[in-house]
């Protein structure tokens, strides 16, 4: 591997699900680059683009104005070929050709997963920025995007509150997250939620029948379920809140997914400063000859996660947040 006096060239890329502060992650890489005088390569449509040779050179400039851009200029892609060996040869023999040394990949676990094999397959070194809405990397206390879609989720809820008061609805609304249930969580507190449906604790139907229950007891004339799409509770947020209607038919019951909309818009300013200082972090990194490892934070200080740690650890919920949720909840 090369060391912090060799390295001269490194590729940056956007793979998996797309999520805010990845633009803002892709500029702090090229900056950072730029400042220590280092050549800096944008890969387009992630492994797929390091497979088919769609690959640019970028400088400062290239990345002005896109801090406060959602998704993602480079593009995002899943590459079924990069998981076959002649896939990750063709992507290998492309960056041999350029002389890129090292390779940040900004995003999940899968994402991970492809760098870290790349890494073990042709001592390519490389370092991982934690790029999804789920929060659900071991390692890091945020990843890009998921503040952005909280605010995105409670700014929502909001709004479908004003709609709940004035019909006397209650309104299930289904938030993303994979099988973690942070965004539920957090965002339940944050919008008032009356109950929230997480993986992680598993309610029941009948328990969330009698809270239910008690709230319309308790004088709540609306209430706000937030569901977590990973929760178990019923096969679906439809099925779930079909139940609920044939066993509470003083409540009128709508449902609302939010979906993809969680995933774009401007970033918030934690996921603009977040992403900036994992960018620069990413590449002194590389400079230092680490490899295979993921930046993330911590008390507010960067730290270093292996790959492999990031990807097959567990993101724990804070029970704290559980139990304010179960006191508020009254």
């Amino acid at each position: 591997m090369p060391n912090s006096s060799q390295i001269s060239k490194i590729a940056v890329l956007t793979s998996g699900g797309d999520a805010p502060g990845m633009n803002a992650a892709i500029r702090a890489v090229v900056r950072s680059c730029a400042f220590y005088k280092i050549s800096c390569f944008g890969v387009k449509r992630g492994y797929q683009g390091l497979i088919e040779d769609d690959i640019i050179s970028l400088g400062p400039r290239a990345v002005n104005n896109i801090i406060n851009k959602g998704g993602t200029i480079l593009k995002s892609a899943r590459s079924k070929e990069f998981r076959t060996k002649e896939g990750r040869e063709k992507a290998y023999a492309n960056f041999q050709k350029r002389g890129i040394e090292g390779l940040v990949v900004i995003g999940g676990d899968g994402s991970f997963t492809g760098g870290l094999i790349f890494q073990q397959e042709f001592n390519v070194p490389v370092i991982g920025i934690p790029g999804t809405i789920d929060n659900d990397i071991y390692g890091t206390s945020h990843t890009l995007g998921y503040d952005t879609a909280l605010n995105t989720v409670v700014e929502a809820v909001d709004k479908i509150r004003d709609t709940a008061i004035s019909h006397n609805r209650l309104f299930f609304v289904e938030v993303m997250g994979r099988d973690a249930g942070h965004i539920a969580l957090n965002s339940g507190i944050g919008a008032g939620a009356e109950e929230i449906l997480i993986p992680e604790e598993d309610m029941g139907l009948e328990r969330l029948l009698d809270s239910l229950k008690r709230s319309k007891k308790s004088g709540k004339l609306s209430s706000i379920v937030m569901v977590a799409e990973g929760d178990k509770i019923g096969k679906n947020v439809f099925e779930l809140a079909e139940y609920i209607e044939g066993n509470l038919p003083d409540y009128e019951v709508r449902v609302s997914v939010l979906g993809h909309m969680q995933r774009g818009g401007a970033p918030t300013c934690f996921d603009r400063v977040l992403a900036s200082r994992m960018g620069l972090k990413a590449v002194e990194a590389l400079r230092d000859g680490i490899s295979g490892n993921m930046v993330g934070i911590a008390d507010g200080k960067m730290t270093f996660t292996p790959l492999k740690k990031a990807i097959k650890g567990e993101s724990k919920i804070d029970m704290e947040l559980v139990r304010v949720s179960e006191i508020m909840r009254l």
